[in-house]
């Protein structure tokens, strides 16, 4: 039996494995259970291993790369058109090595397990900011089934409670104050573990070489220069700047036919989590290029001009993909260009 690729469909406890010989054809299928895979895999003659990219994937993509095996992983999007009708485990392995023969087919770096770890860490933190972002709400919510408002912000909502805290209010009884009293606790504590993570994250930025060329850019802090470190290295993967864009889903859908061009709004493909970030840093820092004498400035002027304020910010985060793209092809720093 003589396997040239080995399609691994990962499930959490059994997986898939269907082989395919030389000209294409199934030469072997098999399930596995998960503790069982590696062992197995290990015994057979090198070969491609593909699977989806998907959670395990990158452990056991360094496992079988580190045995000598040629590992490919690929978003589990592009292997959809290769499943055939009536799908099941069997058919998502088979196709999964068929897409892994295809000349055309985009695959996926495996991650190093400390780019792994950091991005558990920024996963961790994103919860937790979920969490308070939900606790939050609920306070207003409590306040406003009681007649009371507050404006936006959280700044704003924390004053408002600690003036409910040192004064009685007609409105809300001594079961809802004790109530409110434990949420402004959980918020308190939610505060302090997302601070942890960022002055973790603000270590780490400080101690690679990467991220301190990544914080030269305006509007990359701590967390986006170790969250782009973690997820893309040092860019080889992506040709171009707009590459990184587009797996940012920050360049425009299309829906062309005929040969005219009709563009539509951003993608939103990829990495949601990088994508927000970005958009959060474009936002913060718009206010201060917009007045500066540089190109950037410039050009950001001139779409204001045209467009809407939003518009604005996903352009500017969709050119700071492509200048951290630079920055990490050329390792270099971030220099400003002054207006002609």
């Amino acid at each position: 039996m003589s396997i040239v690729t080995l399609g691994v469909d990962l499930g959490k406890t059994v997986c898939s494995l269907v082989g395919l010989d030389a000209a294409g054809k199934v030469a072997m299928r098999k399930r596995l259970r998960r503790a069982g895979l590696v062992a197995f895999v290990l015994n057979l003659d090198r070969c491609v291993v593909a699977m989806e990219a998907c959670c395990g994937a990158h452990h056991l993509g360094r496992v079988f790369d580190g045995a000598g095996f040629d590992v490919r992983l690929m978003s589990p999007e592009y292997v959809k058109p290769y499943v055939k009708a009536h799908k099941n485990d069997d058919r998502d392995a088979e196709a999964i090595a068929e897409a892994a023969t295809r000349p055309t087919m985009r695959f996926v770096r495996i991650k190093t397990q400390e780019q792994s770890d950091v991005q558990s860490l920024h996963r961790a933190r994103s919860r937790l900011v979920s969490e308070r972002t939900a606790l939050i709400n609920n306070l207003r919510s409590l306040l406003l089934e009681r007649g009371i408002t507050v404006a936006q912000g959280r700044k704003k909502l924390e004053a408002e409670l600690i003036v409910f805290a040192d004064e009685e209010h007609p409105d809300i009884s001594p079961r809802i104050r004790g109530l409110i009293e434990d949420m402004r606790a959980q918020w308190r504590s939610l505060d302090a573990r997302i601070a942890a993570f960022d002055k973790e994250f603000m270590t780490m930025a400080q101690e690679d070489v990467a991220a301190q060329r990544l914080m030269s850019i305006p509007g990359i802090g701590a967390i986006n220069a170790t969250a782009f470190v973690a997820a893309v290295g040092n860019a080889e993967a992506f040709r171009r700047g707009r590459d990184l864009a587009a797996w940012l889903g920050l360049t425009p859908r299309q829906a062309s036919t005929g040969g005219r061009q009709k563009l539509l709004g951003i993608s939103k493909r990829g990495n949601r989590y990088l994508r927000s970030t970005l958009i959060h840093g474009a936002r913060a820092v718009l206010h201060r290029l917009i007045n500066e004498p540089s190109q950037l400035g410039a050009w950001l002027r001139d779409l204001s001009a045209r467009a809407h304020k939003n518009v604005v910010v996903v352009a500017l985060a969709a050119k700071l993909a492509r200048t951290i793209w630079a920055l990490l092809r050329k390792e270099q720093g971030y220099q400003r260009v002054l207006a002609a």
